[in-house]
């Protein structure tokens, strides 16, 4: 189904795909008289790709509500449209129909039995049918899975990675490799990749097709039913640049999930290290026999070199999950990256592939990761970011902190962003972090959403804290002025105070307290005295209070408690 901002685009003769990709360019040409015409149906000012957006996503807005007043119905589509965009050519806007009508008869009938949430629980509990549906982001374009509620399953594990994901995974390598040469003139000859298995299961493989495109394989699939059969090689002429290997740190999930993809990636490593080809243009074969070269000069005999120097899959011990790293910032037990290296490897250092499950290999992971010139994680959908999640900084924070404790030196962090299937990005986990400080973490629209959300709401801004200071814990990304606007908005604001005073004190008390050992730890390397000063104030008078709070609860109890004796006749409860 075309998605409706393309759709409109194309009625005024704009290409919805060229202006996501150079929102800041200027528009003129042949399309002037298309933007101009936008400019007047959305009522503002159309000069860059960016207002061209904008006005578009004002229209499509417009158009939905016209449908809305005519209780969508079919019938009413082409009256809104035409009074809508009144100044696109008529003809223009028939393909409109298509996913107009799709929003009539499919996706808002759908949206409206979400109520089937609640309903389908409780039959759950009552021991009756609960209808099944597939599972995914309907933000990322699948609609299929409404409406929510349903038994969801997830995915056919023998047909990942699919031929959707394959080409978004190819997107995901090249623009990786483009950023680097961009940023160091040349390609990385190592790529840390971090990999879920929850995101396998959203995407059908992004991950997986990326590690396939940086070694340079693609692929096998079954015609009948597109189930994966292997791999094969893409020549070195026909890929026009070096192999580039790479290190996978799986979830224990993924682990669980997708035996068989361990497999294949190990297959896929031991195929392009096996190729005749020169060193300098296929970097897993130029690691694997210096360490197979290591690993013989130490002693070990030349099959069991050989077998070591291959391992790429990392993950926790079998049975086990996490990456190690929440445990020391909950408690505060960490004072430099090593700290952090010492938990990501003992947690994360066991190596998996078609003959290992699980084999102690923490030495060789040390040696694996001292060689990645990049850290990389993907992000698939809108739904959630990486400062509203600890397994962001885990994961990808304790990589980042696990190589720069190994070499001396910060690794190119590189965030990949899937949410357009069809238009891939890659940014720099700072560029990440800011984008995603700006849009949310700050954002008055989210700030003021999320406090109609009382205790949870509190919790989740308290959260949010905790995870931005491991991130930058770890990955050293929070910058000063990042620090000081947190503090003025969520700490030092009247009304969010009272908000916190209302809804969870301990929410408000947290927050300053974890400002302050940013200050404390030199995070925050140059506070402004005043924001310190009143954050002290602010933990402080809260500790009081809930201290004070928990002196009341106990009179309380201890009153009850008399009372209950008394009722008793003095005999103890």
């Amino acid at each position: 189904m075309p998605g409706l901002p393309a759709t409109l685009c194309a009625a005024y003769g704009l290409d919805h795909a060229a202006l996501a990709d150079a929102p800041g360019a200027r528009l003129h040409g042949t399309s002037a008289a298309g933007h101009d015409a936008l400019a007047d149906d959305a009522d503002t000012v159309v000069v860059t790709g960016a207002d061209a957006l904008a006005a578009v996503e004002t229209l499509c807005r417009r158009l939905l509500r016209a449908l809305r007043d005519a209780d969508f119905a079919p019938a009413a589509i082409k009256r809104a449209a035409g009074q809508t965009c009144p100044s696109a050519p008529t003809g223009a806007l028939r393909p409109l129909d298509a996913p107009l009508r799709f929003v009539c008869d499919v996706l808002l009938p759908n949206l409206r039995r979400n109520v089937a949430e609640l309903d389908n629980l409780l039959r759950a509990l009552d021991g009756r049918y609960v209808p099944a549906g597939p599972s995914g982001a309907p933000t990322r374009g699948m609609a299929h899975v409404l409406p929510t509620g349903r038994n969801f399953y997830a995915v056919d594990p023998r047909a990942l990675p699919s031929q959707a994901a394959w080409e978004v995974g190819q997107q995901l390598a090249d623009e990786l490799l483009r950023r680097h040469l961009e940023d160091e003139g040349a390609y990385p000859e190592s790529v840390g990749l971090s990999i879920w298995g929850t995101s396998a299961m959203r995407t059908h493989g992004d991950d997986i097709a990326e590690v396939f495109a940086l070694l340079g394989v693609r692929p096998r699939w079954q015609p009948e039913n597109h189930r994966l059969l292997g791999i094969e090689v893409v020549p070195l002429a026909a890929l026009g640049r070096p192999r580039i290997d790479v290190v996978c740190r799986i979830s224990g999930f993924f682990r669980d999930a997708f035996p068989h993809l361990i497999a294949t990636i190990d297959e896929a490593v031991r195929t392009v290290a096996g190729l005749d080809e020169p060193p300098d243009r296929n970097y897993v074969r130029k690691r694997f026999l210096a360490e197979r070269g290591r690993g013989e000069a130490s002693g070990a005999p030349p099959d069991e070199a050989a077998r070591r120097a291959l391992y790429r899959v990392f993950g926790p011990k079998p049975g086990t999950y996490g990456a190690g790293i929440l445990p020391l910032i909950d408690e505060r037990n960490w004072t430099e990256a090593a700290d952090f290296a010492a938990a990501y490897v003992n947690w994360g250092g066991y190596a998996y592939g078609a003959a290992e499950y699980g084999t102690d290999a923490r030495e060789d992971f040390r040696r694996a990761l001292a060689g990645v010139a990049v850290a990389a994680k993907n992000q698939d959908n809108r739904e959630h970011d990486i400062f509203d999640s600890d397994d962001y900084l885990q994961f990808h924070g304790g990589m980042i902190a696990t190589i720069r404790a190994l070499t001396g030196k910060r690794p190119r962090a590189y965030f990949g962003d899937s949410a357009d299937p069809a238009r891939a990005r890659v940014r720099d986990l700072k560029e990440e972090a800011a984008r995603v400080f700006r849009t949310r973490v700050v954002n008055p629209k989210w700030l003021a959403s999320i406090t109609r959300h009382g205790y949870k709401g509190a919790l989740e801004l308290a959260a949010t804290v905790d995870y931005l200071f491991g991130y930058d814990a770890t990955a050293g990304v929070v910058d000063d002025w990042m620090y000081a606007e947190v503090t003025r908005r969520y700490a030092l604001d009247a009304a969010m105070q009272e908000f916190f005073r209302h809804s969870n004190p301990w929410g408000l008390r947290d927050i300053a307290e974890r400002l302050l050992e940013a200050a404390d730890r030199g995070m925050w390397a140059a506070p402004d005295p005043a924001l310190l000063a009143g954050l002290r104030d602010v933990y402080l008078a809260m500790d009081g209070e809930l201290e004070g709070r928990q002196d009341a609860t106990a009179a309380a109890r201890g009153g009850a408690a008399t009372r209950r004796a008394i009722a008793n006749g003095g005999r103890s409860t």
